[in-house]
């Protein structure tokens, strides 16, 4: 079975390879803006954008692409997924710039504030389509952060690429003070979760 990623995260590409699949990755060119202010909607529905864009890539191209092995019964998996970060009621997705950056951060320092991720599955075979959407969510708790320090951070680009400006993973690790949930889920897919959801597919 085909296994695609709809995605051009390099964290979400570490995650699947670290469950070991063998996946491809298939960038999906879609409108991200949020008009939604209910986060796990946002993420949801997002990802669902997102593996529905790619799915309908490869079916226009099925016709023309020889199938072997296993994907000659025409399997294949599209994974898509979203994340952001929600401070009450506000959220956060990628910055635009190091000011929007540096005001996220702001934000973040010194509270508790949870991190979303939606996935959607779109398994298809020759009988059709099967969709299973959920989410994940993580309270991630930072430590107080001067001025000095948001500064410093930004600089470092760290940020840029990042929903709510920052990477759990990387250099602002050294203010994470604690997180309730899955790790994995903040740093962009909670493949534990995804991995059971797809399950059946995956080892028929």
């Amino acid at each position: 079975m085909k296994i695609i990623l709809a995605s051009a995260s390099p964290r979400r590409r570490e995650l699947l390879a670290q469950i070991g699949l063998d996946f491809e990755v298939m960038v999906s060119r879609v409108d991200e803006n949020i008009t939604q202010t209910n986060a796990p909607l946002v993420v949801e529905e997002l990802s669902c954008r997102k593996a529905e864009a790619v799915l309908a890539q490869l079916e226009e191209t099925a016709k023309a692409v020889p199938a072997s092995d296993g994907e000659a019964a025409g399997e294949v998996l599209v994974i898509g997924s979203d994340t952001v970060v929600a401070v009450g009621d506000r959220i956060l997705g990628k910055p635009s710039c190091a000011d929007e950056a540096a005001r996220m951060l702001s934000l973040l320092a010194g509270n508790t504030h949870e991190v979303y991720t939606g996935v959607t599955l779109l398994y298809k075979n020759p009988e059709g389509v099967q969709r299973r959407t959920f989410h994940d969510t993580t309270r991630v708790t930072f430590y107080p952060m001067s001025g000095r320090e948001i500064s410093d951070y930004v600089s470092t680009g760290d940020c840029m690429d990042k929903a709510g400006a920052y990477g759990i993973q990387g250099f602002c690790a050294r203010y994470i003070k604690g997180i309730e949930g899955d790790y994995n889920n903040v740093v962009g897919l909670p493949v534990g979760r995804l991995y059971q959801e797809a399950r059946e597919w995956l080892e028929h």
